[in-house]
This record gives structure tokens, C-alpha cells and sequence, in this order.
């Protein structure tokens, strides 16, 4: 059973590593000339999250806009100890993890829909590729659109889209990082911003510079690696009405992946069978997964009046990435292949898929304003977008290369021979949106979107074979209205559609090879009603979410056997909730999403009112903080997970518990020397809770991941 009460102990624990670190402070700021006594801090609100870029409705604020979005600021992270996109499933309960595999990229659901790491990642509102290591350290925010995005990309998965937003120069500060997490990772951080024109002035000239480097010892053992980065903005101001944005970033991981453990034979085994630091990537051949991207983006700015503007956005993303791992996969022995044999033991393969390229490129040209008739104001917005998406392989390795056993203790030789072919992908769009905020009423107002696209894709084998290449074109609609209850509440009711495709696999057992199928639209109905004050913030969201599903029908092992086409829909209705509040030293953040996800319209019969394997259909996330008057600039804070059970095969014949954990932080700010010295420490998974995390069934197969064990960690981090 998971313990929810936090004991004098826990405090302790989590504050040791703190009060050690906070004596050299104490002595730096007494033997300074310019030392301070720490003086306290009086709250006089609440954090409200700036508007979100990718929403296309441009200064409106969250509290007044028809959806929900997940802003989540640098600090908020570093309070948290987050350094990856997986590890955003610790703040919000509408998102949770999807084969989130350590060492590996990030994935993850969004009121139970996957994220697509292909189509619903954006950097700056422009597409990127999620398919890599994502790095944090030069991001000013990360925003988590819920829910359907057909008006801000033309071809996503129903779960809503991620946005990382990248820091641009703000005035004239350095941030200087050092970092520890158990086992043994070591991370170096620095942020120097400058402006190196006057302030305000037309010509005034902006730099910002981010570089971070970490060691990677976890506590998973065999997962030893290495990351880092190195970015920089510049921001121009040639005119009074230009404004010239440009970035590039250079990012690279090394890491070993780590493979999940499965069912043995028809048993589900229990958690607290197996030692949650194993790795079964674990083979003496094993290699690290490697990561490497350069990224550059340039954006001018020009303000046309008082009312109008145009920008022009474009991005290119340059991925490479050397993908390997000794790879547990079914039980040939017993003739199962979706999970592992009853004694424990499984086949174990040598994949290896390296020198993959991978090139993003987008073009956005954007005009937005004000504009008035005889009875309406109207907040338009309009725009096309070219983006262009490439993906270049090699041949693989995907090998038999023995018997594993799940305790790690078997080695087996390996087997990296070139043998099978692998998928080189094309794909252009063209896109054109129309936004429009009419305001109706002093308290009434209409939002209209929509978004017309282009797409052509293609995609053949390494080896010239199963070429396949079509084009298609839709449209995405968007309805919102609103009303402003009162200055602090508003209500909002909401539809949409988006957009994913199809086709049938050109191979020779279909008997429609290379047919695309129809445009697969998902529809989303969502009601939902905000307040924000200054000390209290809420809101309520009922949302119901539609996504068709592409299935094979026949035998499907012999030729022209199997017919691919659609095949009913995957429903998820919900109700989702977040509040967060500050009174006096106190502060309280909680969500909560209740889902029910099934299966509905099938032919099969036996297939209608299963749930989506993976897919916790109740989750809560609580932190509460508190600053202590008899120290000031320290606060303590503590967080609560609960997610519910989750089913591990798609006849939801077995199903893992659910699971609670409890974690601890601290976080304590002085000024001494010149400078702010921010102090953080925290110790997650308390009472080091044993439990299945997540159940994804990937690749045919089912695959169990433990929560992460009992970890520490601290930073230091100084302003200058």
C-alpha cells in the first residue's frame, strides 16, 4: 500500500542534503561586505502563465481563451528536477507516459491519445520532429495544448500538441548551474543574456547564450551516458517597427536505452519480483542509442500600424541518430511472441539501425490584427505554412541472437549483420489558416478557425522496393464560443475536427497494396468553465474525442489475404479538473482527469467496449509548498501522483494496479555577495513504492516498466 502521510523523517531526508550545502552559504554571506539579511518575501499573487504561442490567438491570456493548455516555466522544472519531455507526466494528470523508455525519446499521452513524435511537436509554433532527445536547457517554457489541434496543425494525432518555447535575450543577466542526481549524474549549466545596445533604442542588439553538459550515471545500472548543448539567440531591432529573432542549438545524447520486462508466460508478474534498476540492455556488445541535432530558426517581425502585423518564421531541423539495443522480444520456446516464456528466459535480438538522417524544414508567413465593422470586432489572423519532412536509413540489423533471462544474468554472442531493409519517408504540406476572435457582446464571443492543407507523401524500402506515394487534401474546422460570467469566470463551449492518414502497406498479402485510405478525422466536442483571481485559479473541462481506427481484415498470412481500411473508432470522454492556489505562505496546485476510453463501431463485435491498452482511466497530481516564516527564502514542498490500474493486453483479460507515490522538495533562496544563490533538493518516490508505471503493448508486444526507485537529487544554482 502507498504511503500518503509525510513524516518527520521524509523532511528530514529530503532536507539534509540542503541545510549541508546551506552552511558555506551562511559563512559567504556574513564574511561579505555586500551580504543581505535574507529578507522575506511577500506573495501578493499567484504565477499566471504568459499566453500560449501555439494557440494563434496572440496575446489572449490562458484565463480567457477556449482551451486548455499546460504552460510550465524553467523554474517550475528545476523545482522538480525535470531535464526531459518524459518527465512532464509528474505535473499535469491529463498527461501520462507512452513507452516512455528511459534513454530513449520521450512519448507521451494526452488524455489517453499518444503524442505523434512525427506530427504534434512544435519549436516556436513551428513543426520539429519529436523523434529525438529534446532538450530543455535553453527553453523558456514548454506549453502542452489538450485535446484536438486541427486549427494549429494540419495533421496530428487527436492528443494536442507540444510547444517548446526558446529564451530570447531579455535584458543583461548570468545563470550559473551545477546539478546532482543519484546514483552519480553530474550537470554543468550556464545562461549568460546581454543587451548590447541601449535598451528600447532602434538599434538595440540582443544575445543570449546556453550551454549545459551532464554526466549520466542513474541508478538504472548499464545506462551510463553523456549529454549536452550549446545554443544561442540574437535579437535585432533595425527599425522602430522590425524585430529580427535568430537561434541555432547543437544537442547530442549518448545513452543506452532501456527495454521494458513483459508477462511471464500467462502470469502478470508483480512489481516487487524484479529490482527496478535492472536493465536488460545489458549485453556486452550493448551499445548506447546516440543523439545528435542541430536546429536553426529566423524570424522577422514587422509591425504594419497600430493594429496590424506580419511575420515571417522559418526553421530547419537536422537529426542524426544511431538507434541500438539488445532487444527482449516474445518467447519462440512457447510459441508466444507478444510476451515472455513462464520461466523467465526470452529471445533476445541484435537491433541496430545507425546513420539515420532526419531533416525538418517549415516556412510560416503570418498576418494578423484588428479589424472593425459596423457592429463586430474582429481579431483575425491568416497565414500559409510550407513545411517539408525527410527520412534517410541504411539497411538494420534486427537478428535473433538467443535466450535472455529477465534476472540479467545470461550473455549471449552478438549479431549485427546488415539483414533487413529499412523505410526511406518524404513528405511535403502546404497549409493555409484562417483565425477569427469576434467580439460579439461586451461578454459574448465567437472564435472560428480553420485549416486547409496539402499533403504529399511517399515512402519505398532501402532496397527500391514497396514504393508508395499519394496525395490528399482536407480541411480542419474549428467552433468556440465564450462568456464572461463575471471578470474572473468564463465559460466555453467548443468543436473541432483533425486529421492523421493511412494507407494500406504496399505489400503482396493486401488485396489493396499502396491504397491510401480516407482521411482519418478525428472530432472533439468540449465544454469547460475558468476563474482566475489573484488567489485562486480553477477550472472544469468536459471534453469527448472521436479518432477512427485503420485495422486488417482476413487471414492476412497468405497472399492477398488482408484488407486494410477503417474499422469503427476509439472514443475517449472525459472530465478533466486543475486548481491552483496561494494563501499567505501557502500555496496548493492539483489536476485531476476522470477518462473513460473504449472502443466503439467495430465489425468485431468482441473488439466494441474494450479499453485502449496502457491508458489509466483516473489519475491525480497534488503539490502543496509552504514558505517558513522562521527561515525565510526556504520553502518545502511536497507532491503526490496517483494514477489508476491499466490494462496490458488488448482483450483487457489482465491489469496492473494502481499506483501512488509521494515525493519531497525544498528549494531555499539568499542573497549574498552580489548574487542570488538558489539552493533545491528533493527525494522522489519517498517510501520507494514498487509498482508497474505503465503497461505500453509496442510492436505487437507487451512490455511492463517499474517506477523509478527512491532517487535523490540537488542543485545550486546562482544569479548574477
Amino acid at each position: 500500500m502507498a504511503h500518503t502521510a509525510f513524516s518527520s523523517r521524509a523532511w528530514g531526508l529530503a532536507l539534509a542534503p540542503l541545510f549541508t550545502l546551506n552552511f558555506p552559504l551562511h559563512a559567504l554571506a556574513q564574511a561579505s561586505a555586500e551580504a543581505a539579511k535574507p529578507e522575506s518575501v511577500t506573495v501578493t499573487g499567484r504565477y499566471e502563465a504568459p499566453p500560449a504561442q501555439m494557440a494563434g490567438f496572440g496575446e489572449v491570456p490562458l484565463a480567457r481563451t477556449p482551451l486548455q493548455v499546460t504552460s510550465i516555466n524553467t523554474t517550475a522544472l528545476r523545482d522538480l528536477g525535470i531535464d526531459t519531455l518524459g518527465e512532464i507526466t509528474k505535473l499535469d494528470a491529463s498527461i501520462s507516459d507512452a513507452y516512455n523508455a528511459p534513454g530513449y525519446w520521450s512519448s507521451v499521452r494526452v488524455r489517453g491519445f499518444q503524442l505523434d513524435n512525427r506530427n504534434n511537436y512544435r519549436r516556436d509554433g513551428l513543426p520539429i520532429s519529436g523523434e529525438t532527445s529534446l532538450m530543455l536547457d535553453n527553453k523558456e517554457r514548454l506549453e502542452v495544448l489538450k485535446g484536438i489541434s486541427g486549427a494549429q496543425a494540419g495533421l496530428s494525432s487527436p492528443a494536442g500538441l507540444a510547444n517548446l518555447v526558446v529564451k530570447r535575450p531579455r535584458g543583461h543577466a548570468t545563470s550559473l548551474l551545477l546539478g546532482w542526481t543519484e546514483k552519480a549524474s553530474l550537470k554543468a549549466a550556464v545562461d549568460v543574456d546581454r543587451q548590447l545596445g541601449a535598451a528600447g533604442s532602434e538599434d538595440s542588439l540582443g544575445l543570449r547564450v546556453n550551454a549545459a553538459y551532464e554526466k549520466l550515471e542513474p541508478q538504472l545500472r548499464n545506462a551510463k551516458g553523456e549529454r549536452g548543448l550549446l545554443a544561442a539567440t540574437l535579437q535585432a531591432k533595425p527599425s522602430r517597427d522590425d524585430v529580427l529573432d535568430a537561434e541555432v542549438e547543437w544537442s547530442r545524447q549518448s545513452q543506452p536505452s532501456v527495454p521494458g520486462f513483459s508477462l511471464l508466460g500467462t502470469r502478470l508478474p508483480s512489481a516487487d519480483e524484479f529490482d527496478p534498476r535492472l536493465n536488460l540492455n545489458n549485453q556486452s556488445w550493448s551499445q548506447p542509442v546516440v543523439f545528435e541535432g542541430q536546429t536553426a530558426s529566423l524570424r522577422w517581425t514587422r509591425a504594419l500600424s497600430k493594429d496590424w502585423q506580419f511575420t515571417a518564421h522559418a526553421v530547419s531541423q537536422h537529426l542524426h541518430t544511431d538507434d541500438r539495443l539488445a532487444f527482449p522480444y516474445g518467447c519462440s520456446a512457447e510459441n508466444n511472441y507478444d510476451r515472455y516464456c513462464s520461466d523467465g528466459s526470452f529471445d533476445l535480438y541484435d537491433f541496430r539501425s545507425e546513420g539515420e538522417r532526419r531533416r525538418t524544414q517549415a516556412l510560416a508567413l503570418n498576418l494578423e490584427g484588428q479589424w472593425r465593422t459596423a457592429h463586430l470586432k474582429h481579431h483575425l489572423s491568416t497565414g500559409l505554412q510550407w513545411s517539408q519532412l525527410t527520412a534517410r536509413f541504411g539497411r538494420q540489423a534486427y537478428n535473433w541472437a538467443g535466450v535472455g533471462q529477465v534476472d540479467g544474468s545470461v550473455q549471449v554472442p552478438a549479431a549485427p549483420d546488415l539483414t533487413d531493409e529499412n523505410t526511406q519517408r518524404d513528405e511535403r504540406s502546404l497549409e493555409w489558416h484562417l483565425r477569427d476572435r469576434m467580439e460579439l457582446a461586451q461578454d459574448w464571443s465567437l472564435w472560428l478557425g480553420l485549416r486547409a492543407s496539402q499533403l504529399d507523401r511517399s515512402s519505398v524500402r532501402t532496397d527500391g522496393s514497396r514504393a508508395i506515394r499519394y496525395e490528399q487534401r482536407f480541411a480542419t474546422p474549428w467552433l468556440a464560443a465564450t462568456w464572461q460570467l463575471s471578470p474572473e469566470t468564463m465559460a466555453y463551449a467548443s468543436a473541432g475536427q483533425g486529421v492523421e492518414t493511412d494507407v494500406t502497406p504496399n505489400r503482396s498479402r493486401y488485396t489493396n497494396p499502396g491504397e491510401p485510405l480516407p482521411a482519418l478525422k478525428s472530432t472533439q466536442y468540449e465544454l469547460g468553465l475558468k476563474h482566475n483571481s489573484k488567489a485562486l485559479g480553477w477550472g472544469v473541462t468536459l471534453f469527448d474525442i472521436q479518432r477512427p481506427v485503420a485495422a486488417d481484415f482476413g487471414e492476412c498470412d497468405l497472399e492477398r489475404s488482408c484488407t486494410r481500411r477503417i474499422d469503427g473508432h476509439e472514443r475517449h470522454r472525459g472530465l478533466e479538473a486543475n486548481a491552483d492556489s496561494r494563501w499567505g505562505a501557502w500555496s496548493l496546485r492539483g489536476s485531476a482527469l476522470w477518462l473513460q476510453a473504449r472502443r466503439e463501431g467495430s465489425a468485431t463485435a468482441s473488439i466494441n467496449g474494450l479499453v485502449p491498452t496502457n491508458v489509466a482511466q483516473r489519475s491525480l497530481r497534488v503539490m502543496a509548498a509552504h514558505q517558513l516564516a522562521a527561515l525565510p527564502g526556504l520553502t518545502l514542498q511536497a507532491q503526490l501522483a496517483h494514477e489508476g490500474p491499466r490494462f496490458v493486453l488488448p482483450d483487457n483479460s489482465l491489469q496492473v494496479a494502481s499506483w501512488t507515490t509521494t515525493s519531497l522538495s525544498a528549494r531555499y533562496s539568499l542573497k549574498a555577495a552580489g548574487a542570488e544563490w538558489l539552493l533545491r533538493t528533493g527525494l522522489d518516490n519517498v517510501f520507494d513504492r514498487r509498482a508497474w508505471q505503465e503497461t505500453p503493448y509496442q510492436y505487437g508486444h507487451s512490455y511492463l516498466y517499474p517506477l523509478a526507485p527512491r532517487t535523490w537529487r540537488a542543485s545550486l544554482q546562482v544569479n548574477l
